[in-house]
């Protein structure tokens, strides 16, 4: 009997799928890292980069207003810099398998059997008989039986318990290198500019042709260049340069003065204007 329920319990361990018991989880865990991962990736695009009519991706800037030295200025700073970027990572993978494995072996059969019998004798004795008396009859029946049953009954059963306890320790993962050399080129982007902007220009240079010209940039209150809008009194001709951040402003070589005017935006009733002295 014990060797028969040694080899069913046997046979019941060895059926047990343990590489789907332990894969699973682990399979499980793989998954949930590429869909964390997938959430960074959709995280920055939705959050930290835009996309123009032209498709081209651009990074979020916030705009801040402060004071400094007595004055209102604006700061751009990339909003990927300021937002904690989540990197989800598992760093530990706890399995615990706990198998438990019972049996009981019995005969389980049923038998039986019945043995009856009967027998029966029967005596008759008579006596007189004459011309002046009765005659006397004496009958006696014996009747015996017998009745033997037999049956055994056994049973045969077996129990398999098992459990398994899966822990997962998850965490914030460093920033990958690259993310890491982006926002430290983001950061070095920020900007403090005037709540009007900033108008600054270079020169005068000599071009020839009894021309002289000066390069004149405008920098709005978000920290871009705009030139559309950029002008410049008594200028013979103006061309954007190759940068497209700055315009050249070209005069007759005698011209002494001129003033140059930033563009208008809006909420600022006066642009910014500034006298430049065209002195060679």
């Amino acid at each position: 009997m014990p060797n028969e329920v040694d080899k069913k319990v046997t046979g019941t361990l060895n059926s047990i799928p343990f590489e789907s018991i332990i894969g699973g989880p682990l399979s499980a865990c793989i998954n949930a890292q590429a869909e964390a991962a997938v959430s960074t990736v959709n995280f920055i695009k939705s959050v930290g980069l835009t996309q123009d009519t032209e498709g081209n991706v651009k990074a979020v800037y916030v705009v801040f207003s402060y004071i400094q030295n007595g004055r209102k200025v604006n700061i751009s700073v990339p909003l990927l810099t300021i937002v904690p970027i989540p990197y989800i990572a598992i760093h530990n993978i706890d399995i615990d398998f706990k198998l438990a494995v019972s049996g009981v072996e019995q005969d389980s059969s049923e038998s039986g059997f019945t043995v009856e019998g009967q027998q029966t004798h029967s005596t008759e004795t008579k006596k007189g008989g004459g011309w002046l008396t009765k005659k006397k009859v004496s009958k006696m029946t014996t009747s015996i039986s017998t009745k033997r049953d037999s049956k055994s009954t056994s049973d045969s059963r077996y129990s398999v318990e098992a459990t398994i306890d899966v822990s997962v320790h998850a965490g914030q993962e460093s920033m990958p290198a690259g993310m890491s050399k982006i926002l430290e080129l983001l950061g070095g982007a920020l900007d403090v500019v005037s709540t009007r902007g900033e108008l600054a220009f270079d020169g005068p240079f000599a071009a020839g042709d009894d021309l002289i010209f000066i390069v004149a940039r405008y920098k709005n209150p978000e920290g871009i260049f705009v030139t559309e809008g950029l002008a410049c009194d008594n200028s013979k001709r103006s061309e954007t340069n190759g940068d497209g951040d700055a315009v050249l402003f070209y005069f007759d070589k005698n011209t002494k003065t001129t003033k140059l005017t930033a563009p208008k935006i809006e909420g600022v009733d006066t642009p910014l204007t500034r006298t430049v002295d065209l002195t060679i």
